[in-house]
């Protein structure tokens, strides 16, 4: 397989030939890269199934640089080539560092250790086979403020207000764009929505920048990057003016998004009143050579975070390098296109205290153009700018530790974590993320702990934490007084107002006492298993074996998967183990008809993570679920954001999906907390491909007309999508068709938050089944032909 890194595939009508050499892959990529001419012509040779999709759709092959090139507009107008290239499989793994004076005290050391460290870590990022062009680093430092100062004076002769009261941010324009016009004009846009909050731009700065130790590939998507100054001229609160800024920001690269795509090369690095960030596609030694600010001995900071990027199978570009807003991530989320989908979604139910209807300028949140960890950092800046959320408490919501079985956890932090599970979806995944804002700079380990983080803390209050020791070797051990490990599900966290480490059990547990989520959880949460052993439950009808073979054959069994499959799992309660492998062929190469279900194959993670055991690693797992409808993400925590029904497990039993299809599940109040309306999932026998594709259009427009209920009745909180109406008349949709085509109708629509969609699905035979049911949307199925 072609290394994504090394080469990108696009379709042309006119020529099947090579258009330049292949350049080779990066160093950690080379024996899967095509890296010759010749090699890529021996295999068009090859007689295979491949060479044949190749030539019948008549690709050519494009170099890193010919893709680059078209992407930043140089040398060429064509369109960019649809490629092997896909922004959703934009993550990373790769070396974060942080450092930080206790007392808050800027110094010129903090910069330089902090550049240090960033060298330092050159092995933890990724390079092409061109040494000097590297996948990405960068630094975020607190804003030096009299550097700031002296160069408003000395360019535009103005004189900035006190700290907080102004904004300094690093902005990419596209290459060339001075040239043609363009700069002028996107500036322009700029003042214009500065202007329109009735805040004043002091100036534009040119950042001074020396490229000559950059290669190729950075060299031709270079982007002119100017520093935006800002000064809140309408007398509000610090951290209004932060809203303010952060609004204009994502109103102007919306704007310009519009305008020219959402690769222009448009880019606000960061515009807050706290720090700045000057990142880039350099190399980690490349940063401080670049952006000449950094070699100043009057740029001095009180903090840093530092991040050199391995880019995993994608391209390296100037906008994706690390550190982004407020964060910098080691790792990947693994959960990323479900988390993705639900904050879409959410945009329907989502409003700000602060921004009230202008809270639609600041969606969607996250976007297919950002990387993993540019999703992330979106979100958690929304979280906490745009609710009364702090950084801490955002962070414990989106990587939350381990807490369902954890015997060692406080009640008030458990009752904490299962209150938010009801407020969002955890962001998972091999994770160490640091963070700053201005109060505040820490890391977390999500909670398997997958990715190393150590720290130290020095006698004269610094702290120092890396993805590993060794970053800054000239501190001797006789100035450390504290050296320790970030463990897995725990949080560093420095508070710069009160100029000490927070313990990790002090910082969680304050915040889980600011309400009282213990209470909320046991008067709202309704849960399911436990109601049915109440005796409020349904007992579902005797089965009717008189139809069973041709049900059976209807829905896809064969005597292989009765005996190989559901047997033991009916017996021995596991799924079978065979050593044989699957020698049947890919559904999608079968002559066979077959199920849905067999065209998809699981995912796998872009980085080597060792395979998680879920008998010996269980209290990081879980399958218990909160269904039903969620509250609005950014209004302050209350009662109504868990009022939702739990699944302790998703594979339901057909006595509580006959509880669910016949009864209105009722709180101890005697308040209705679920109720569901049945779809039927079925279509006409004899009126074909039209049928189906009519019936599906017909179970999406009648979940969706459920959840919005009709005048003056709410809708329902769950629809249930049952092919049991299959008979000699009727054919059933296939469950992953149904599921997936709803789910996707309701994230268009922004009513998936609203509801929960179950299954009573006759073709769920197989662990691979439920796997891509539940991967498409489904909150709970009931196999009722297994059982």
């Amino acid at each position: 397989m072609l290394s994504g890194r090394s080469i990108a595939v696009a379709s042309s009508s006119t020529s099947a030939a090579v258009k330049s050499t292949v350049r080779g892959g990066s160093r950690r990529g080379l024996s899967n890269a095509t890296t010759t001419r010749s090699q890529v012509l021996r295999r068009q040779t090859r007689p295979t199934l491949a060479r044949a999709a190749l030539r019948s759709q008549q690709f050519t092959l494009y170099s890193t640089e010919r893709v680059i090139q078209l992407r930043s507009n140089k040398g060429a107008q064509a369109q960019i080539p649809k490629t092997l290239y896909t922004p959703e499989h934009e993550t990373e793994n790769c070396g974060v560092g942080l450092i930080a004076s206790l007392k808050s005290e800027p110094s010129r050391d903090i910069v330089v250790k902090a550049d240090e460290m960033l060298v330092r870590m050159a092995h933890r990022g990724g390079v092409g086979c061109d040494p000097c062009s590297g996948d990405g680093s960068g630094m975020l430092l607190g804003m030096p403020d009299s550097f700031m100062r002296s160069e408003a004076q000395k360019l535009f002769g103005a004189t900035l207000p006190a700290s907080g009261e102004y904004s300094v941010g690093n902005v990419f324009f596209p290459p060339g764009s001075d040239e043609s016009g363009r700069l002028a004009e996107l500036k322009a846009v700029v003042e214009r929505l500065v202007k329109a909050k009735k805040h004043t731009v002091v100036g534009w700065r040119p950042v001074p920048v020396d490229n000559s130790s950059l290669g190729k590939d950075p060299l031709d998507s270079e982007p002119i990057t100017e520093q935006l100054f800002v000064t809140n001229t309408k007398g509000i609160e610090e951290r209004r003016f932060e809203q303010d800024l952060m609004q204009i920001r994502k109103m102007a690269e919306t704007e310009v998004m519009d305008m020219l795509g959402p690769e222009s090369g448009f880019y606000i690095n960061s515009l807050t009143t706290s720090h700045i960030t000057y990142k880039g596609q350099l190399t980690t030694d490349q940063v401080s050579k670049y952006y000449l600010d950094l070699q100043n001995p009057d740029f001095v900071s009180h903090l840093a975070l530092v991040h050199s990027r391995f880019s995993t199978n994608t391209f390296p570009s100037w906008e994706r390098a690390q550190p982004i807003r407020m964060m910098c991530h080691n790792g990947e989320i693994n959960t990323l296109r479900g988390n993705k989908n639900w904050m879409y979604s959410r945009g329907g139910i989502m409003e700000s205290p602060f921004y009230g209807d202008d809270t639609t300028h600041l969606l969607p949140a996250t976007s297919d153009n950002m990387s993993d960890s540019g999703n992330f950092d979106s979100v958690l800046e929304l979280m906490t700018k745009a609710s009364n959320r702090s950084l801490p408490e955002a962070v414990m919501m989106m990587i939350p530790e381990a807490w369902q079985d954890n015997l060692y956890l406080s009640d008030s932090k458990k009752a904490f974590y299962e209150y938010n599970s009801c407020v969002m979806e955890p962001w998972d995944g091999p994770a160490m993320v640091a963070f700053t804002d201005r109060k505040y700079i820490g890391a977390t380990l999500d909670r398997n702990g997958l990715r190393p983080s150590r720290y130290y803390v020095t006698k004269d209050d610094v702290v120092i934490l890396a993805s590993e020791i060794g970053v800054c070797p000239d501190v001797p051990d006789s100035e450390v007084k504290i050296k320790h490990r970030l463990e897995p599900g725990k949080m560093f966290l420095v508070d710069f107002e009160s100029q000490r480490i927070v313990p990790d059990d002090e910082i969680k547990e304050q915040v889980a006492a600011k309400h009282p989520f213990g209470e909320w959880v046991e008067n709202g949460l309704v849960d399911l298993e436990a109601y049915m052993s109440q005796g409020n439950g349904e007992v579902a009808e005797p089965m009717d074996f008189s139809s069973t073979n041709r049900k059976l054959n209807m829905f896809g069994f064969s005597s292989e998967k009765l005996e190989m499959l559901l047997l033991p799992m009916a017996v021995g309660g596991k799924e079978a183990l065979g050593s044989m492998g699957n020698d049947a062929a890919l559904a999608v190469l079968s002559e066979k008809p077959r199920q849905v279900n067999d065209y998809f194959k699981q995912l796998f993670a872009q980085v080597t993570n060792p395979p998680i055991d879920p008998i010996r690693e269980e209290i990081v797992m879980s399958l218990v679920c909160p269904v039903g409808p969620e509250g609005n993400l950014l209004s302050d925590s209350s009662q109504e954001h868990c009022q939702r029904l739990v699944l302790n497990h998703p594979v339901l039993t057909m006595d509580e999906m006959e509880t669910l299809k016949n009864q209105h599940v009722k709180r101890p109040d005697g308040s209705t907390a679920f109720k569901t309306q049945v779809i039927d999932a079925t279509f006409p026998a004899g009126s074909g491909p039209d049928g189906m594709l009519q019936a599906l259009e017909r179970i999406c427009d009648e979940a969706a007309d459920a959840i919005q209920g009709n005048l003056g009745e709410p809708g329902v909180e769950g629809v249930i999508l049952s092919d049991k109406f299959a008979g000699p008349d009727r054919i059933p949709l296939p469950s992953l068709l149904s599921v997936g085509a709803v789910h996707q109708h309701l994230l268009k629509t922004k009513q998936r938050p609203k509801a929960a969609i179950l299954a009573e699905a006759g073709d769920a035979k197989e662990v691979h089944d439920f796997a891509t049911l539940f991967g498409y949307g489904c909150d709970g199925v009931c196999p009722y032909m297994a059982y």
